[in-house]
């Protein structure tokens, strides 16, 4: 196994409102030099919610999207804020976004983005036993909350508003994690 590159000093480049750049000058083992842009996380990370409406189905919303610019079909999600715990977060998001709230809640894996530039990771959390609540959210319109059967999943992979590759994965790890073909590590969160 190769070992990591030495890291010889990291200076901030640049903020957006949402976003730190940062150079990071790097040395590998092989002696290569190289200098690397990375996005920095700003707070505590986020969480993405699978949450179970009963054995089968799983309520997805549809959100729009500025990059892509259209509306995008997936799991409820959301910034955990400080003082929050993941399990916190996701309770409140799927409160805001979906109109529900969850007696049981169970995080099952951590997932990165772009890993080769960004510090970001995400928390998958699985909520069950469901049941109607409203919080008010920083949503700029009302979310389509949309029951999908994860036996369904299959459907849900040839559609055009259904591009996030860590909604696709959330739901793949939790029907995993349902059939009893996944138990998530202890230290994977």
């Amino acid at each position: 196994m190769l070992e990591p590159p030495a890291i010889l000093a990291t200076r901030h480049a640049r903020d957006s409102r949402f976003l730190r750049v940062e150079e990071v000058d790097l040395a590998f083992s092989n002696g290569a030099r190289r200098t690397f842009e990375r996005l920095t996380a700003s707070g505590r990370g986020a969480v993405f919610i699978v949450a179970m409406h009963d054995d089968d189905t799983v309520l997805l919303i549809r959100e729009y999207g500025v990059g892509l610019d259209r509306y995008e079909l997936g799991v409820p999600k959301g910034r955990i804020d400080p003082g929050e715990t993941a399990l916190e977060a996701a309770n409140r998001e799927l409160q805001e976004e979906a109109g529900f709230a969850a007696r049981k809640l169970t995080t099952l894996a951590t997932l990165s983005l772009l890993p080769a530039y960004m510090t970001h990771k995400a928390q998958v959390i699985l909520a069950q036993d469901l049941y109607p609540s409203r919080l008010a959210g920083d949503e700029p319109e009302p979310l389509e909350v949309v029951p999908w059967k994860l036996s369904e999943l299959h459907q849900l992979l040839g559609r055009d508003d259904a591009s996030e590759g860590r909604s696709i994965a959330a739901l793949f790890i939790a029907r995993e994690y349902l059939a009893g073909n996944f138990r998530p590590q202890e230290d994977a969160c």
